[in-house]
């Protein structure tokens, strides 16, 4: 009885006194390490923050190409030294399958071109866009809250550029239209009409996607403010690809997210839509009859619509003479005026928005698939739209195991021992609904223009959720979820043996 006091109090002391350096240790080095995480995103980050600059006045043409176009080399070598650093395998198999099925195409298309500087020049760009770039995007990503940053850069570059292109509308300080300088661009300028709509409609879906993150109230909030928005500058691009693009996307993430959570978000966006639209009178009888000629393309067609068909029909035509590999890379302006009809004009009109008159030449039929057809062949576009759909295929299936873990009970308790990816359920939204865009919009555009890189980054974006090893996958946790023991090992700190105080 005499003895116990000393025993209690002289072995514990020491022990209480380290536990406050070991805390402090612990607590420092978090931040630390968010830090490091956060860091290897920001490549991509800046490169999407670039696509806000304005364009040259040769729209991004010339042999340099626009900064964007020149800071996706720096985006790659970023993603080269980390892998290096790693000592790792880089991608997995699966990965380096779907993203270096292309590359057959590309080639035998370069080796069947006539110029060999065109066959260069259309290589170099068409490994930019659809394997460097996503391959690199898709290495530079580690984590589900990584992926988010880049999501909210492309929300917050489509509200930059959306709020130019509504400024360019309401002041007439816009690309022509009509007979009326009204057409939002954005700093894309006339000759890339197509280029504020593709980045507005990608931050619209995604902003649609995030409004779906679990346990985040205030982004989802937001997130459904920015996409009420993004529908204004995209009503007045006036662009009916992109409106069908992204009315099928949006839907295609209402569907995956489940019928309560779609029908509150589709009511709360269609309200948004309505008041700002409608209600500030943005063009009302141009939107109107612009809709109206969507489906009107048959009856009777503009200009514009001739001009599709006909390009459409040279590139069919194109493909029946070279089946297997095509006309070449970059062949198609070459080889239009052989196979088109008298129907197809020499070019479109292009004015305002900072520029004067111009004649712009029609070099491509505006339909990514037949061009592949026409200028690789059947190959090209078996290894090129096959990937794409191989990736589809990859996203949903993951998308469906985010679903079920949802389901499960025990991702509905929260705890630490909750399986990875249960909180992943915008992402999977996300990704689906850029692909299943990109898709759809490819069938009324084409790859070309300032825009083109961002294409690039989403896809490889989407390739991260659709091709991440199940080793990575098990290994990711979200955003601020610690792990089960607090924090993870460091080296150097020591840990508290199992009972401990």
């Amino acid at each position: 009885m005499d003895h116990a006091p000393p025993c209690r109090s002289g072995p514990l002391l020491p022990a209480r006194a380290a536990l406050p350096s070991r805390t402090t240790a612990v607590s420092s080095a978090q931040p630390l390490r968010a830090i490091r995480t956060v860091l290897t995103v920001l490549p991509v980050v800046l490169l999407v923050a670039l696509l806000a600059l304005p364009v040259p006045t040769d729209g991004g043409a010339g042999p340099g190409g626009t900064p964007a176009d020149a800071f996706s080399a720096v985006v790659v070598g970023c993603a080269v030294l980390n892998a290096v650093r790693g000592a790792r395998r880089p991608l997995s198999r699966t990965a380096a399958v779907v993203l270096g099925l292309p590359v057959v195409g590309i080639t035998a298309a370069a080796c069947a071109s006539s110029s060999a500087a065109t066959a260069l020049t259309g290589t170099a760009r068409y490994l930019q866009v659809f394997v460097l770039v996503p391959a690199a995007v898709l290495l530079l990503i580690r984590d589900a809250r990584q992926f988010r940053v880049l999501a909210w850069a492309f929300v917050g570059l489509a509200l930059v550029q959306g709020a130019i292109g509504v400024h360019q509308n309401l002041t007439g300080t816009g690309a022509s239209y009509m007979g009326a300088d009204i057409r939002a661009v954005g700093t894309f300028g006339p000759t890339d009409v197509m280029g504020m709509a593709t980045v507005v409609s990608y931050g619209l879906v995604a902003a649609l996607a995030l409004a779906f993150r679990p346990h985040a109230p205030r982004q989802r909030a937001a997130a459904l403010t920015c996409a009420g928005l993004l529908t204004v500058p995209l009503a007045v691009s006036f662009s009916r690809g992109a409106w069908i693009a992204t009315a099928v996307a949006c839907g295609v993430v209402l569907l995956l997210a489940g019928a309560r959570h779609a029908l509150r978000a589709a009511l709360a966006a269609t309200a948004a839509a309505v008041v700002l639209v409608a209600g500030l009178g943005l063009g009302s009888q141009l939107l109107q009859d612009r809709l109206s000629s969507i489906t009107q393309v048959t009856d009777a067609p503009d200009q514009s619509v001739t001009d599709r068909y006909a390009m459409w029909a040279a590139s069919v035509d194109m493909w029946r003479d070279h089946p297997v590999t095509g006309v070449g890379l970059k062949g198609f302006p070459e080889h239009r005026d052989g196979h088109a009809s008298l129907a197809l004009s020499s070019g479109s009109d292009t004015a305002g928005a900072g520029s004067g008159f111009r004649r712009q030449p029609l070099l491509s039929p505006h339909n990514m698939y037949l061009l592949v057809l026409s200028e690789q062949g059947l190959l090209g576009l078996l290894t090129l739209a096959g990937g794409w759909l191989a990736l589809l295929v990859c996203a949903v299936r993951r998308w469906a195991r985010v679903r079920d873990r949802r389901g499960s009970p025990v991702s509905g308790t929260g705890g630490p021992g909750r399986p990875a990816g249960r909180g992943e359920l915008d992402c999977a939204l996300l990704a689906c609904g850029l692909l299943v865009w990109q898709l759809a919009d490819f069938m009324y555009a084409d790859i070309g223009g300032p825009s083109t890189v961002l294409t690039a980054v989403a896809l490889g974006a989407c390739g991260w959720w659709g091709l991440r090893p199940r080793a990575a996958e098990g290994a990711a946790h979200e955003a601020g979820v610690p792990h089960e023991a607090g924090v993870p090992h460091e080296a150097g700190v020591p840990q508290a043996a199992p009972g401990a105080r």
